[in-house]
């Protein structure tokens, strides 16, 4: 599937002073990541934005927002916008600040050190049944 290139172009012009921001190709189209979560994409000529919860509703008070449906079933969180919502780069700007809005909404995950696992060192793996020095 297809993606409007040109609002790709629009929408890197202004995400562009984020650091940690990737794009990746998914869903049928383009996606943008920040902080490797999905803010913002692109589906055929729409624009997909992720919103937080308690800003869902003033999403669908725009007349050009529909909630997503990529599936055939709604996805809460996720919303299309019709082409006549982000025609103005104020209107796009809005769209692309509500995305990055949700992945800074998000708790931060801490990493877990990683642990040594006692059974990859070589002298605690065998096959079963097989002798080792200690046991000749």
């Amino acid at each position: 599937m297809a993606y409007n290139e040109k609002l790709a172009d629009r929408m890197r012009e202004k995400l562009m002073g984020l650091k940690k921001l990737e794009e990746k190709k998914m869903m049928g189209g383009l996606c943008f990541l920040y902080k490797t979560k999905m803010c913002s994409g692109i589906v055929k000529d729409e624009l997909m934005v992720r919103v937080i919860e308690s800003r869902y509703e003033e999403a669908f008070s725009h007349p050009y927002c529909r909630e997503m449906d990529f599936t055939g079933r709604p996805l809460k969180g996720f919303v299309y916008v019709s082409p006549d919502g982000f025609k103005k780069d104020n209107d796009l700007s809005y769209w692309l600040d509500m995305g990055i809005e949700y992945v800074e909404s998000l708790p931060r995950v801490k990493l877990k050190k990683k642990v040594d696992n006692p059974l990859s060192s070589k002298t605690s793996t065998k096959k079963v049944g097989q002798k080792t020095r200690r046991n000749k």
